[in-house]
C-alpha cells in the first residue's frame, strides 16, 4: 500500500536543455513539442516574447528563454524546438511556445527529490524556480510557469532587443539625465547649417 501512495506523490517533469543548463516543466503544463519553424515578428514585444507562430490556425506567441534569463540568443540547430506549455494570462488558458535547444526527457520526481534552490549560482531569479529536482548524479531546474510567464514579468522586461535588429525603430526618443549639464541641451546642438 505504502508503494502506491509514494507513486501518488511522485510527478511527471519534462526536461529540456538551454545554454548547456537542464531545466524541467510540469508535464501537465505541456501541450506539445514542436520542431523549430519560422517565427513571425510582431513589432512593440519585449525582447523575449520573438513573435508568433501559427500552430493549427492558433496565433501561439514563442518565448526566448535564453533571452529572458539574460543570455544571447541562442543558435537555431536542428534540435531546436518549441515546448508549447500552457499558462494561466489573465484569467484565461493560453498557450505559449518555451524555445529550447533540446528536448531532454520526462522525469519522474518525488518530493523526496526536490531541493530547495540554492541563493546563488543560478541564472534563473529564484522566484521563477519551483525547486532542483534531482535525478541520477544531476540537478535539473525546476520552473514556476505561473510566475516566469506572467502577463508582468513578459511586459516588465528590459532586456534590449537582439543586436541583428538594424533597421531603425520608432521608439520614442531617450529623455535626457536632468544632472549633466556638459554640453549643449538637445535643442542647441541641432544646428549643422
Amino acid at each position: 500500500m505504502s508503494d502506491s501512495i509514494e507513486k501518488a506523490t511522485r510527478t511527471n517533469y519534462l526536461s529540456f536543455m538551454l545554454a548547456g543548463e537542464e531545466y524541467g516543466v510540469g508535464i501537465l503544463r505541456v501541450r506539445e513539442i514542436i520542431e523549430h519553424r519560422p517565427i513571425t515578428r510582431v513589432p512593440g514585444m519585449p525582447a523575449a516574447v520573438q513573435g508568433v507562430i501559427n500552430l493549427r490556425g492558433s496565433v501561439v506567441p514563442v518565448v526566448d528563454l535564453a533571452v529572458k534569463f539574460g543570455l544571447p540568443p541562442r543558435p537555431i540547430t536542428r534540435w531546436t524546438c518549441f515546448v508549447i506549455v500552457e499558462v494561466n494570462l489573465d484569467g484565461k488558458q493560453t498557450a505559449i511556445g518555451l524555445l529550447t535547444d533540446s528536448v531532454s526527457e520526462v522525469l519522474e520526481l518525488g518530493s523526496d527529490d526536490i531541493e530547495t534552490p540554492p541563493a546563488f549560482g543560478t541564472r534563473v531569479r529564484l522566484d521563477f524556480l519551483l525547486g532542483m529536482g534531482r535525478h541520477d548524479s544531476k540537478f535539473i531546474m525546476l520552473l514556476d510557469l505561473d510566475r516566469l510567464l506572467s502577463v508582468e514579468e513578459l511586459l516588465s522586461l528590459t532586456t534590449a532587443a537582439p543586436p541583428d535588429v538594424s533597421e531603425p525603430t520608432s521608439a520614442p526618443e531617450p529623455v535626457p539625465a536632468p544632472a549633466a549639464a556638459s554640453e549643449a541641451t538637445p535643442g542647441e546642438a541641432s544646428g549643422n547649417g
